[in-house]
């Protein structure tokens, strides 16, 4: 174990010593798609509220929220063309855009494609009242590329009404001006929410300057018989996301904030405009029925550059749309009290897509022209009984087929494959007493190619070669809260909650990205790896104004068998881009005259970057500082706000590109950095 891990687990543990119990406010959380309290759950599952999410941050992402979960590798925060790649017990490390393996949803709507690839540039984080993390494989629950879901919900129900204006400045170009409104009817049947955002970075490397305006508005109905209607509105134009590319270790260590030439010269980056539209009604069938119905539309226009200039120009126009019913009943089976769910997913992504020569940033001539379309239809079945009452049983199954359909119209490449999957599930919880539960699962997912990484390198058409990736988990974990005092003081009255989770995952058919000389990722099956893992995680309550929270992951990811079409035998390398170790602390200090700070110190260790682990990435320490002072003047909530990233000027890299060609591993992480901002709140209700 290294120093700085050894150091930060030292410093967190001589806080606390095991005492009394003490039962502690309780969560419910709705990731699992029936409804149940944090502590009951047989899964791994977090939940963050509205103030952990947006409190003085920059919002620039999710991974600022999202870094304190145990499980989580969060890379590629500052390059905005590639997107953030989440992994979760290491499905999503393969991405080098967009997120693969992981199931995104808001408000019920999907953020992940048919063929299971997501973004994140839509999401509003002004408008997030909660955010749930499910970590390991549910297909049985959400279909194809669901080794993790994150569950994002609006915040409808928050108690104050009025409109807010926020505006945020910073080092390295950082701008971010939101103004943001919410509201309720006089009889509390209607309750709204709207924002729109402007971001502009310059970047911290060179040729990676991003904007972005984002407009969201969400509006919920609640009718006189109890029914509700939830409508979505989101608006996305990002009209430049620039891409400075990976670098080698040479470049790096002369400029860190260099970008690889080639991305420059080819301009390489992205822009995008997409509209979004979802509509769900819920309602009561009876005194123990709920019928829940969904549809949503979806129309993305996407231009991107990669650094090839023989097809290096990629155009797509997206339409992208599904809906879903699910009913949910409440009966006695076996004289138990028990709640089952029935549902139906379709969803339909058709996208027309066109590859242009890349001529210096500019299209050349056309090499591509093709529709790609992709279906996905779905019927599951899940049931929670409860044995007693210390005893819960959830089991669930669902069927998924996948089809994809390509219409070559300038070659005659065109071709189909279907892909199909049954996912079960079974789980279970057990309350030892009224603190502490225990819980056991088997679960499994599937993740299929997406149209992308389908597609041929050197010609159009399907790839039959590159098949589904399949994964069984299982998981023992523990949850529960104590009380405990400071060592030095002997005070007892501290408060802590925890979960450890002990898992292991055998995936066959892993689907990995290799980059050629020209920089085009190819996709292969690496037949079988194994995953296991530890992941640890204390909230504590250290006084009325002071808190901690500590998030620790021990992951043990190697291939089992995997011998590439050069026969090199990778089977025992551990897989690149996961660390083995990381560690998340955080101290918060909440003052009743409103004065705020945060300090958090994230560890990550060191991993490695390619299948022959050959090379790897050194491990590193990054500390972010945060803090403000919240008063009201009348009507007023005024908030202002100051944060430092990266405090001690940590030299590191925010991410890595897994497998890259030439050595081309490294994109520099920022080095210290200030921002500031403020946001002025009127209160409706005041």
């Amino acid at each position: 174990m290294s120093t700085k891990l050894s150091f930060l687990l030292f410093l967190t543990f001589c806080f606390i010593q095991p005492a009394s119990t003490q039962t502690l406010e309780e969560v419910v959380i709705n990731a699992a798609r029936i409804p149940l309290s944090l502590s009951q759950a047989p899964f791994a599952v977090d939940k963050l509220e509205r103030e952990q999410i947006i409190r003085a941050q920059t919002q620039l992402g999710l991974d600022e929220s999202l870094v304190g979960i145990p499980g989580l590798v969060l890379q590629n925060r500052f390059n905005f063309a590639q997107d953030l790649r989440i992994s979760i017990r290491g499905f999503g490390a393969r991405a080098n855009f967009g997120i693969r393996g992981v199931k995104i949803l808001v408000d019920g709507i999907p953020e992940t494609l048919a063929d299971g690839q997501g973004g994140i540039d839509s999401i509003d984080l002004t408008s997030i009242g909660s955010i749930e993390v499910l970590r390991g494989p549910s297909s049985s629950l959400y279909g194809n590329a669901s080794g993790g879901v994150i569950r994002i919900e609006s915040d409808f129900d928050r108690s104050d009404t009025g409109i807010e204006a926020r505006l945020a400045i910073g080092g390295n170009g950082y701008r971010k001006n939101q103004v943001h409104i919410n509201g309720k009817s006089d009889n509390q049947q209607l309750s709204y929410i709207a924002s729109i955002s402007r971001l502009d970075i310059a970047g911290y490397r060179n040729h990676s300057e991003h904007k972005n305006t984002l407009f969201n508005a969400r509006m919920r109905y609640t009718f006189k018989d109890d029914g509700t209607l939830k409508i979505a509105v989101n608006h996305t134009d990002q009209p430049q996301a620039n891409d400075p590319g990976g670098v080698s270790l040479a470049t790096l260590l002369e400029d860190r904030t260099a970008a690889r030439d080639r991305n420059v010269a080819l301009n390489a980056g992205e822009a995008l405009e997409q509209t979004r539209i979802g509509i769900i009604y819920q309602r009561d069938l009876g005194k123990k029925g709920k019928l829940s119905i969904r549809n949503y539309h979806i129309w993305r226009d996407f231009e991107g550059r990669i650094p090839i200039t023989n097809n290096g120009v990629i155009d797509i126009a997206r339409y992208y749309s599904g809906g879903g019913l699910m009913y949910q009943h409440q009966n006695i089976l076996w004289s138990k009290e028990s709640t089952s769910i029935f549902g139906m997913d379709y969803d339909y992504q058709d996208d027309s897509r066109e590859r242009f020569e890349n001529l210096n940033g500019i299209s050349g001539n056309r090499v591509l022209d093709q529709r790609e379309k992709v279906t996905s239809a779905a019927v599951y079945l899940q049931n929670q009984l409860q044995l007693s009452d210390r005893w819960l049983l959830n089991s669930g199954i669902r069927y998924d087929e996948i089809s994809f359909t390509v219409d070559d119209y300038q070659a005659t490449n065109s071709g189909k494959r279907s892909l199909n999957q049954l996912s079960p599930m079974i789980a279970t919880s057990y309350a030892l007493n009224h603190q502490t539960s225990i819980y056991a699962n088997i679960s499994t997912s599937f993740e299929t190619p997406t149209t992308t990484e389908l597609a041929l390198v050197e010609s159009t058409g399907l790839n039959t070669q590159l098949d589904a990736q399949e994964a069984v988990s299982y998981e023992l974990g523990i949850k529960g809260n104590f009380e405990s005092g400071l060592i030095s003081a002997g005070r007892k009255n501290q408060q802590h909650q925890y979960t450890l989770s002990v898992f292991s995952i055998d995936v066959e058919q892993e689907i990995i990205a290799l980059e050629d000389n020209l920089g085009r990722d190819v996709f292969i099956n690496a037949g079988e790896s194994s995953r296991q893992g530890i992941e640890l995680s204390i909230k504590s309550r250290l006084s009325d104004t002071i808190s901690s929270s500590l998030a620790y992951t021990y992951s043990d990811f190697s291939y089992k068998t995997f011998i590439d079409k050069n026969n090199n035998n990778f089977s025992g390398n551990r897989l690149p881009g996961l660390p083995q170790n990381t560690l998340h602390v955080a101290f918060n200090y909440q003052h009743p005259s409103g004065l705020f700070a945060t300090l958090e110190t994230l560890y990550l260790g060191p991993f490695e970057l390619n299948n022959g682990n050959t090379v790897s990435m050194d491990s590193s320490l990054v500390t972010d500082f945060r803090g403000g002072y919240n008063f009201a003047v009348d009507s007023l909530s005024i908030e202002p706000f100051i944060g430092i990233s990266n405090l001690f000027n940590e030299v590191y890299s925010a991410n890595a590109r897994i497998n890259a060609f030439g050595g081309r591993f490294y994109e520099s992480g920022p080095d210290r950095n200030l921002y500031a901002g403020v946001s002025i709140r009127h209160n409706f209700n005041h």
